[in-house]
Formats: C-alpha cells, structure tokens, sequence
C-alpha cells in the first residue's frame, strides 16, 4: 500500500459521499463569512478521508479544512479539501472535487485531485509525473500571455482583497488574454492547469488544503508554481501563481508589480 494508492481510495470514497447528496436538499450553514459555507457533505467527506489515512497511518499530521488531527512530531502532513468549490456543490453546479495532499518535511510528495462527477481522477508523485484517469498529462505549449486563458479565484472574505483581484484581472483583459474564468474550485483549477486546459492561474489567499495536491500536479507536469512574489510556497496560508511556465514571469509582473 503505497502513499499514493491510499489517497487515491480516500477521494474516491469522498467522492461517493459527494454524488449521494448532490442535488438533495441539504442544511447549509455559513463560517467566517457568508461566501464559506459548509455542508453534510463536507463534513461526511472529511470524516471518510481522515478515518481513512488515519487507519493506515495514525502517526501522521493531519490538515483539513473543517478540522486539524496533528502529531507535531510527525515530518507527515497531509492536507485535504473534502469538497473544493462548496457553494457551487450546494447549488448543484458540477464544478467541485476533493482535494488531496502529502507532504514529508516541507515538500509535496502526493497529490490526488478527484471529479466525481465527471469521473476524473488527477494523480502525481514527486519526480513521477502527473495523470489523468492513469495517463500522463503535461501543461500546455504556449508562450504568451495574448493566447492565454487564465484563472483566478476570489478570497471568502471579500472586503480584503476584492479590489486587488479585480485590478489584476482588469491589467490582465488589458493584454489581450484569450479569457479569464472564475470557477470556484482552486484544486481543480491547478489540475486543469496540470492538464494544459488552461495556462495560467492566480489567486491572492489560499489555505494548504487548496493548493498542496494542485501544486505538485502542476509541477510534476512540467508546470511552474510560486507565490505571487516568485518565491517557493511554504505550508502556510499563501498567494498562488501557477503557470505553464512560459508566461509565469509575464503573470508575476502584473501579479506582484512592486
């Protein structure tokens, strides 16, 4: 049983929770903000996923979006998303996954992003590449910003960086880019940037449930992931570039101007 089978087991397990409520009626209740929202399904996917890991690997610091399991003394951190993308979830809009993690001091290691609905399935392995439903996938080819579709996502406290974002899309039409898309699911939107269906994407605030399975797939297919600064993303709550690495310094200079 390798790291990567068992997370693989673990989204698919979270996805079955997702498909049996989806499109029931379902208590929704709101957190920080009433943009962060979560449901039975959250809590029911959680709960699967964490049960999961913990059976095979109890020693094993544990992030989750709706809670923390940690062993401080564990080099093990694994982050998960139950459901990535819950207010589209809780309306029915098929645009959701959960989102998979590992890393082992520091460094993603596995990265499981899972569709149920569309039953797509978005694996990687540090230094083994990323797949789709078990085939290799690589970032997209091009070299300029102008044949670009980008993505982005808006922080669940609105009032903080609203503005920002708005500017750096508006900076962004500007140049020309073929679109811009707002999806509403972090994870998946790197997986898609893993799958070259899309070039580039940013967003100002993302937890290490949201990004830590996405970046190591963009990476591991030939991707290039940073902070809005250039830097390496550290296991804290961060800002997020990831590109096909052609135009990532294109995007960090209208991401990070200063």
């Amino acid at each position: 049983m390798t790291f990567l089978s068992v997370a693989v087991e673990a989204a698919k397990l979270a996805g079955k929770i997702q498909l049996k409520y989806l499109n029931k009626e379902m208590h929704v209740r709101t957190k920080s903000t009433p943009f962060d929202r979560v449901t039975i399904a959250d809590l029911e996917c959680e709960k699967a996923v964490v049960q999961h890991i913990k059976k095979r690997y109890p020693y094993h610091n544990i992030i989750g979006e709706e809670g923390k399991y940690l062993r401080t003394d564990s080099p093990y951190v694994w982050a998960i998303d139950p459901v990535d993308g819950t207010n589209n979830y809780s309306k029915g809009y098929p645009f959701f996954c959960v989102s998979i993690g590992l890393a082992f001091k520091g460094k993603p290691i596995v990265g499981v992003v899972y569709d149920a609905f569309h039953r797509e399935l978005f694996t990687a392995q540090r230094g083994k590449g990323a797949r789709l439903n078990s085939k290799k996938v690589h970032v997209s080819s091009g070299k300029h910003l102008g044949e670009s579709i980008l993505v982005t996502g808006f922080y669940y406290d609105r009032s903080r960086i609203m503005e920002e974002t708005l500017a750096q899309t508006r900076k962004f039409l500007k140049k020309g880019i073929l679109g811009i898309r707002r999806t509403g699911s972090a994870a998946l939107d790197l997986a898609y940037i893993a799958a070259g269906r899309a070039d580039g994407f940013w967003e100002l605030r993302l937890n290490l449930w949201d990004f830590l399975a996405g970046s190591l797939l963009v990476e591991e297919a030939g991707g290039r992931v940073t902070d809005r600064s250039g830097k390496k993303l550290d296991l804290e709550r961060t800002s997020v570039v990831a590109t096909n690495g052609k135009v990532h310094k294109e995007m960090l200079r209208i991401v990070n101007p200063t």
